[in-house]
């Protein structure tokens, strides 16, 4: 489902934000949080969807509410009883939607990463350090770290997010909410880790957003999909190179091996390359939920 299916879908709806696969209206006093088809890579979003993407990331932030235990900002998945326009499909929304609290949110990625991959990855072959951690020297690529390090980093509008150091961050939102940010989601990141290496799969890392709403600190927009963190195939890591993965990696390789400039329009995804990604997302859903996609 891309953007002008639900523009049209939901004619007269106050669009408060479009982001690159997202798509968010008011509600009033909640709002309509609808996970299209679009997929994004080299911050461009590709000509091709990639059919019921939305719907698997919605089901996995669903699950991950769910079962983590942390205050977040999903009321339901459920569109019975939300009041739309007469002229909407609901089938065309069920599925990939979660109407949510509002909440006032924190300016800051909250990232967390238990592997050296990445920008991570780049930045300590610089000098053995991330975002001003200092790290073991001699790691290799998506070894494992000692323990789980937050990297935050800012949220901009176009491009890539840039990382910043922690002190960066106490002075952009002050001491106390940096502090509470890093130990929720260092802890989130933990159980996630925990529950996923049961199911064949490493989180190597992820990232978390996260809001204010009635005095409280509470989880907001997707948590612990293959969009938002790096998902591995337990049975086949191996430190020393790139990963298999769960997510979009396969479209941006695919990519890599085109012509493509990454300065002009991106060309269509093959038939293939979109089979092959759609069931690498479906594999994940199950694979973490033991529930069969449909």
């Amino acid at each position: 489902m891309h953007g002008a299916v639900l523009t049209a879908t939901l004619e007269g709806k106050a669009a408060s934000r479009q982001g690159k696969v997202r798509d968010i209206f008011n509600l009033g006093d909640r709002l309509l949080m609808v996970s299209t088809d679009r997929i994004s890579a080299f911050d461009w979003i590709l000509p091709t969807g990639i059919p019921d993407k939305g719907r698997v990331l919605t089901q996995i932030s669903r699950f991950w509410f769910e079962m983590l235990g942390i205050p977040h900002h999903l009321i339901t998945t459920s569109l019975d009883g939300v009041s739309l326009p007469d002229s909407v499909d609901r089938n065309v929304l069920d599925g990939r939607s979660m109407v949510v609290k509002k909440a006032d949110v924190v300016q800051i990625e909250c990232v967390v990463r238990g592997y050296l991959e990445g920008s991570a990855w780049r930045e300590y072959q610089q000098d053995n350090s991330v975002c001003g951690i200092e790290l073991p020297a001699g790691l290799k690529q998506c070894d494992q770290l000692p323990e789980p390090i937050f990297t935050p980093a800012t949220k901009e509008d176009s491009g890539h997010d840039v990382n910043i150091s922690f002190r960066q961050m106490v002075e952009i939102i002050g001491a106390d909410t940096a502090e509470r940010l890093r130990q929720l989601s260092l802890d989130v990141y933990q159980k996630g880790v925990e529950h996923a290496i049961q199911h064949g799969i490493v989180i190597a890392d992820t990232k978390f957003e996260w809001g204010w709403c009635d005095g409280e600190l509470i989880l907001v927009d997707e948590v612990l999909t293959p969009d938002s963190s790096r998902f591995w195939p337990a049975d086949e890591y191996e430190p020393g190179h790139s990963q298999p993965s769960f997510d979009k990696q396969y479209v941006r390789e695919w990519l890599d091996g085109t012509d493509w400039d990454k300065d002009s329009d991106p060309p269509s995804l093959p038939e293939e390359v979109v089979f092959n990604t759609r069931r690498k997302y479906v594999e994940a859903y199950e694979q973490l939920t033991g529930l069969e996609f449909s």
